[in-house]
């Protein structure tokens, strides 16, 4: 049996799991999907989409699905609380970086129907918690699957990754985020700027302001995990307007907190064990301050169907080849993500420095940016095989 025939098992209904199974389906696979909860939804509120994840969506046929009414911004603006401009990148115009916003829930409805299209069968309610190297996916109810290729894509948490003895860091960070999404109004921020991605800086506090389509608004909250005057279901508005007054009216205009989430660090020793692959936030989560961590997750799944599906070989070669094709760049984008969340414990001042002086190296730039302006593996489908 080739390679590229085989059957495979998925956990994790996510980015990288419905990317992975369509991609892999589009290539001849036979693929189950297996998600935790009762339907395939979207966590979170908007996502940023750069040329990397938008390339992975062309290649799947879904990037006019995925991108249908989004929002492209003209730069990216930090700003401090009080509005003062600190640095700004343009983006989206000639010579410069595509970036766009959408809805979460829209790229997941577009990743679910490029999945089912290809004949993936998506089985909702299936609990995975621990794989073999032989090929083997269990669940909680104790029933258990062979296949070919078992896929872990089951989040920062994954109990499949565990089972595995894989990981070598997941270091939380010592920031949460709280992430909302609401209807854009005129005077959240000044005109000028209303159309921007903009990401205000107070102290150890930040809020970045995400248009995600001509209607509506994906705000975050990021504060020190110790800040709890910060945090709470019922935000604490008022503290928030004492870090950012030049938000009040958009702070005013914040809903209940659906969650806090912590931002975490992980790191495997490596991306397989036998038969076993691991992809996305289970096996390099990042903090989101360069907005790749669902295009990451669509590089690496796109990168994996294509290093299992050549002709020849072994699931277990291919998976090695996998790994150091897609490891370089996702870990230093990785690296790099950490490094800036770091930022956040320097003070005002001083941060402002340092971000001018990074704005000014176009090296600095270009490495931010690496993920970004990286070709994903695997874009073009192989032949059939009759």
């Amino acid at each position: 049996m080739s390679v590229s025939q085989g059957h495979v098992e998925i956990a994790g209904g996510g980015i990288g799991g419905l990317t992975a199974a369509a991609a892999l389906a589009q290539r001849g696979w036979k693929v189950r999907l297996h998600e935790a909860n009762q339907s395939i939804r979207a966590l979170g509120a908007g996502i940023y989409l750069w040329d990397n994840g938008l390339a992975v969506l062309r290649a799947l046929g879904v990037e006019d699905m995925a991108t249908e009414g989004a929002h492209y911004g003209p730069s990216i603006q930090s700003r401090d609380g009080h509005g003062a401009l600190i640095g700004e990148t343009p983006v989206n115009t000639d010579g410069s970086v595509r970036v766009l916003t959408v809805l979460r829930e829209r790229l997941i409805g577009a990743l679910h129907h490029a999945a089912v299209e290809s004949g993936v069968e998506i089985v909702t309610g299936s609990v995975a918690v621990a794989a073999g190297p032989e090929g083997t996916l269990r669940f909680a109810d104790g029933s258990s699957q062979t296949a070919d290729l078992v896929i872990a894509a089951d989040g920062v948490g994954s109990q499949v990754r565990e089972s595995l003895g894989l990981l070598r860091r997941r270091q939380a960070l010592g920031q949460r985020c709280a992430r909302l999404l609401m209807p854009r109004a005129v005077g959240d921020v000044p005109t000028e700027i209303e159309d921007s991605y903009v990401e205000y800086m107070s102290g150890q506090r930040f809020l970045l302001y995400t248009p995600s389509s001509s209607g509506d608004l994906y705000v975050a909250l990021v504060c020190a995990a110790s800040d709890l005057r910060a945090m709470g279901g019922h935000l604490p508005k008022d503290e928030w307007v004492r870090s950012f007054p030049a938000l009040e009216s958009l702070i005013r205009r914040l809903g209940p907190v659906p969650r806090w989430d912590d931002f975490e660090w992980v790191e495997l020793s490596k991306w397989s064990a036998g038969r076993v692959a691991v992809i996305g936030d289970a096996a390099h989560a990042q903090p989101p301050y360069l907005g790749q961590g669902g295009g990451c997750a669509m590089m690496s799944a796109l990168g994996l169907a294509h290093a299992v599906s050549q002709p020849g070989g072994s699931i277990e070669g291919a998976l090695g080849l996998w790994e150091a094709t897609e490891r370089p760049v996702i870990e230093h984008t990785q690296r790099f993500s950490v490094r800036v969340s770091e930022l956040n414990s320097v003070p005002d001042e001083a941060r402002r420095e340092i971000l001018k002086v990074s704005a000014a190296l176009p090296r600095i730039g270009r490495s931010r940016a690496r993920a970004a302006s990286t070709v994903p593996t695997g874009l073009k489908l192989p032949v059939e095989v009759g």
